[in-house]
């Protein structure tokens, strides 16, 4: 259960019910009159909004321009250089026919890893049958890592606010001179009456004056 902190303002109530049927009927009604012994009260019912998050979709495509490239070994050239020996190697390596041209090289001497950014679509297919490349450099052959390149895109982002389907919030309840705990055991007796569209009541919180942090949990 994920417990969610809330600020319970005066003049305000928590509910949370056994049976979310119950609270989402309660919701639906809206307004209620509550016998607060001396008095009646209209109070409104509204939804516990929880919390703000956010809602989208992550698509995921294999880049057709990209490849990513490990285990590149460290040597003692400068990063130019080593950026233009992968740029060479890449554009015409024999084990996949040759990428073509190239657009751009990144290249990362600290984690051995780059990326090749080739300028005809399509291009960086030719490197995912293989994943071990040979790579010569300084009269040497070493055996770098090629793997896709992941493009991400994210597609209807919006703002979601997500409800409790247990708890509901009272507003409008009136100043009375019965202490707090009182007019909360009313409150619960209106709630729990099923002639009343209520329901066993599972936890209630009641604020008469200020304000307070309650936590329930969902």
């Amino acid at each position: 259960a994920t417990k969610t902190p809330f600020r319970l303002n005066q003049n305000q109530a928590l509910l949370t019910f056994e049976d979310e049927e119950v609270a989402q009927r309660l919701t639906k009604m809206s307004k209620h009159c509550v016998n607060l012994d001396s008095r009646t009260a209209n109070v409104t019912v509204k939804p516990f909004e929880l919390d703000m998050g956010f809602q989208f979709e992550l698509h995921v495509t294999i880049s057709g321009k990209k490849i990513n490239v490990s285990d590149i070994p460290e040597l003692s050239i400068s990063e130019d250089w080593m950026r233009d020996k992968l740029e060479l190697h890449f554009y015409k390596t024999e084990q996949a026919e040759g990428g073509g041209e190239i657009e751009k090289v990144t290249y990362n001497k600290g984690s051995g890893t780059g990326v090749v950014t080739f300028l005809k679509p399509g291009a960086s297919y030719k490197f995912v049958r293989c994943t071990k490349y040979p790579f010569c450099a300084e009269e040497r052959q070493f055996p770098i890592s090629v793997s896709p390149h992941f493009d991400f895109h994210l597609r209807k982002f919006q703002p979601h606010c997500r409800v409790s389907k247990k708890t509901i919030l009272l507003k409008g309840l009136p100043e009375v001179e019965e202490d707090e705990e009182s007019v909360q055991d009313m409150i619960e007796i209106h709630f729990q009456k099923p002639s009343n569209g209520g329901g066993e009541v599972e936890k209630i919180k009641y604020i008469s004056r200020g304000a307070a942090y309650v936590c329930f949990e969902e």
